[in-house]
């Protein structure tokens, strides 16, 4: 991992090119003029991004946020976590959880949580695997 590096995106970052793509394979849907009116709304302190980077490839990325609600404070919640199909289990999210672990206890958050899919049984092995827990169910309802 000689040429590994994180780098935080700014919305305008021209590395999103290669960034964007490793994002869809999470959220398919995620078209360039829906990612622009999230970054839009978010506004410079709402969601970041942090990559890795493995020469000019990105080989996975994580959209996170800080948090201050009445459960638990104040967390760094992660909103997004993907790694591209053919960069799986070389350690790639197991530096963006790290990275992002960091984060939140520099930032005094008191957690650092994550909704996942129910059919994402991979990541939920990986999730476990780095020490989190399942503390509760998700409920949505589409409008």
């Amino acid at each position: 991992m000689n040429d590994v590096i994180l780098v935080d995106l700014e919305s305008e970052d021209p590395r999103w090119a290669r960034a964007l793509p490793v994002l869809r394979e999470l959220r398919p849907h995620l078209t360039e003029e829906l990612f622009t009116q999230v970054m839009r709304e978010a506004g410079p302190q709402g969601l970041r991004f942090t990559a890795v980077f493995a020469g000019e490839r990105c080989v996975a990325i994580a959209g996170w946020r800080i948090v201050a609600n009445t459960s638990a404070i104040r967390k760094l919640y992660i909103d997004d976590l993907s790694t591209a199909a053919a960069d799986r289990s070389r350690g790639y999210g197991r530096m963006l959880m790290d990275e992002l672990r960091e984060r939140a206890v520099a930032a005094g958050c008191r957690s650092l949580e994550l909704d996942s899919g129910v059919q994402r049984f991979d990541a939920h092995r990986f999730y476990l695997r780095e020490r989190m827990s399942i503390t509760a169910h998700h409920f949505d309802l589409e409008l």
